[in-house]
Order: C-alpha cells, then sequence, then structure tokens
C-alpha cells in the first residue's frame, strides 16, 4: 500500500492560512509546484481521519499563553445549500444568509490575545449521530480547556449560550464570562422582585443582579429543592 501523500498537519496548516475557500481542491492548489497532492488525496485524509482534536491542539499549544488571553466559543455554518444525502447536514442558523440553511454546524473554541486568533478546540453538532446538544459541546470544550490549565481573563460566547447552568460551570473554574442575555431574562436588581432584565436600569459602571432559576411549575417541591441543591442555590 502506498503512504498517503499528505496527513492531518498538511491540512491543519491548511486552515490556518486560509481566509475564504476551505475546500480540498483549494487545499492542493495551495500546497504549490512540484510533488503537491492531488485534492482526492486530501479527501481520503479526511475520510480516514478520527473526529479527534488532539491534533489540532498540538499544534496550537505552542502559540498561546494558557495564563491569559481570552477564550471564545462561536459556532459557524458551513454552506452545504444543494447536499441531499451528505452525512452531517442537516438546518441550521446562518448569519451570512441571515435564515435557516441546510449545512454542517461547526463549533469551535478560540484564543484571542487582541491581535492573534489560534483555534484551539472544535466539536461537530450532531445530535443525531452522537445526542449531544449544542450546550453538551459548549461544556465539554471548556472542561477540555481546564485540563489544559487554560486561566483565561474573559470566556466569551453569545446569548444562545447563556444558560444559567453553563454560567455556573464557568464560575466552578474560577474563570469570569462576558455574554448578552435575552432582554426577556428575569433579574431581582434591588432584592423587590424580578423584572424582565430589559426593564431593569443598569448604570454605566454595571451592576450585580440576582438572576432567576427556571423551574416548570410541574415539578415537585422535592424536585424543586433538589433542583436548586444541584445548582448551588
Amino acid at each position: 500500500m502506498n503512504p498517503p501523500k499528505c496527513d492531518e498537519l498538511d491540512y491543519i496548516h491548511f486552515l490556518i492560512a486560509a481566509q475564504k475557500v476551505f475546500t480540498c481542491t483549494e487545499a492542493a492548489r495551495c500546497q504549490g509546484e512540484g510533488k503537491a497532492p492531488a485534492h482526492d488525496a486530501f479527501t481520503r485524509l479526511l475520510q480516514r481521519q478520527s473526529p479527534d482534536t488532539e491534533a489540532l491542539w498540538q499544534e496550537a499549544k505552542e502559540l498561546v499563553d494558557r495564563g491569559q488571553g481570552l477564550l471564545l466559543v462561536d459556532d459557524t455554518t458551513l454552506d452545504k445549500l444543494y447536499a441531499r444525502k451528505m452525512e452531517l447536514v442537516t438546518y441550521h442558523w446562518s448569519g451570512k444568509h441571515r435564515r435557516v440553511v441546510r449545512g454542517i454546524s461547526l463549533q469551535t473554541l478560540l484564543w484571542i490575545d487582541g491581535k492573534a486568533l489560534i483555534p484551539c478546540d472544535f466539536r461537530v453538532y450532531a445530535k443525531a449521530q452522537d445526542g449531544m446538544s449544542k450546550n453538551d459541546h459548549f461544556q465539554a470544550m471548556l472542561k477540555k480547556a481546564k485540563e489544559r490549565n487554560f486561566e483565561p481573563s474573559f470566556v466569551l460566547f453569545d446569548s444562545w449560550y447563556a444558560s444559567l447552568r453553563n454560567l455556573k460551570r464557568i464560575r466552578d473554574y474560577g474563570w469570569h464570562w462576558l455574554t448578552r442575555l435575552e432582554s426577556n431574562r428575569l433579574v431581582n436588581p434591588d432584592g423587590e422582585g424580578n423584572i424582565q432584565i430589559n426593564q431593569a436600569e443598569i448604570p454605566p459602571e454595571g451592576q450585580v443582579v440576582h438572576q432567576r432559576i427556571w423551574v416548570h411549575q410541574g415539578v415537585s417541591d422535592s424536585l424543586r429543592k433538589r433542583g436548586r441543591e444541584i445548582l448551588g442555590d
């Protein structure tokens, strides 16, 4: 059997350097003249690679300072508008198209220091295959970052991930977070009762508020109490 003409590092280097186009054809074209592998070589590489992010981390860990900087969790939709029988392709919201489209949802953990932006981890959202939600992947990537001894100044993410359970998990790691909250989230800014956050008067310097724990009305008192114990309230 002939040895492979490219390996995972060849493709990782291409992804780090690429700006707009991320196809196997473009990866082959960027290899330069001479003995550059054909695009089929990259296709076979991706087909035989297991979904393991360790190779990415081995490449990225020398480029990051784990004791400072920011961690950013974001997701993107890789458009597959005309795919009908491609694995992992389902319907996702696309910020590019401003609507729901067919594609592959990719969640990424990035390290930022104000200049560099280094991908350190990723997850492919495929709940039909592994049963994991986007919040499950969110927590898994942060857990892995903690195991890798990251101590970021802040963790940044969109309001999609701003559930109370996710926020408390970040707090448990001793980290700070910065995100947006939906306008209808209930908070208690003055101890007088819960109001929607868009009705609270937040001064320019900020304000500490208590966020309500959502518990379904049909839950029994014992489960309600147990839920508060688990969440730490």
